[in-house]
């Protein structure tokens, strides 16, 4: 067939790229001192939330009531940070919006 090179062009699949799994594991955006500094983090705001949740009675509990609020926000905001850093949602969802976050 004489014309089979003017069809190619319009009729050959093109190439994706490869989908990316968002959740893979990658250490590449931490420094070497970050991931130590991150994951202490972590357990310290855990080792907040199990403290608090030890007390039985207290006789004034808005503190106490505020600190659970505190350890715990710290807690899943560490886990969340930990978590966008050490996979490849950090490329998924790009640098400016990591920095933001």
């Amino acid at each position: 067939m004489e014309n089979g090179a003017v069809y190619n062009p319009t009729t050959e699949r093109e190439a994706k790229a490869p989908r990316r799994c968002p959740f893979r594991c990658t250490l590449r955006h931490l420094q070497r001192w970050q991931l130590p500094a991150k994951v202490v983090q972590a357990i310290f705001s855990f080792m907040a939330v199990l403290c608090e949740e030890i007390v039985d009675d207290c006789i004034t509990c808005g503190g106490l009531y505020f600190f659970e609020f505190i350890s715990c926000s710290a807690f899943l905001l560490s886990l969340l940070i930990l978590c966008v850093h050490c996979t490849d949602l950090y490329e998924s969802l790009g640098e400016d919006k990591v920095k933001k976050l």
